[in-house]
């Protein structure tokens, strides 16, 4: 599923406009988005969680050229999947 079918789904389901569901969606991401870029966690119960992990500077290699290149450090979200989806997802073998 991606962005413009979850603001369809959520247009049909609950007899929303597309602008409006559109809206909608976009005022989640963009707050996700937002608390994620100011250091915060967002957790769904259910779902599972979104979290900031800092990653250290290290030395890598260019994979073209062989050469030895210094890796700046960086932050990237991290989604940890919560129990309900995990259970859920793994029952449906």
């Amino acid at each position: 599923m991606n962005k413009s079918e979850l603001i369809e789904a959520l247009a049909s389901h609950n007899g929303l406009t597309y602008k409006k569901s559109e809206e909608i969606v976009n005022i989640i991401f963009d707050s996700m988005a937002d608390t994620l870029t100011n250091g915060g966690r967002i957790e769904i119960r259910g779902f599972g969680s979104f979290i900031v992990k800092d990653y250290d500077a290290y030395m890598g290699r260019n994979p073209k050229t062989g050469e030895v290149i210094k890796v700046k450090p960086k932050k990237l979200p991290f989604f940890k999947v919560g129990k309900e989806l995990r259970e859920k997802v793994d029952s449906r073998n």
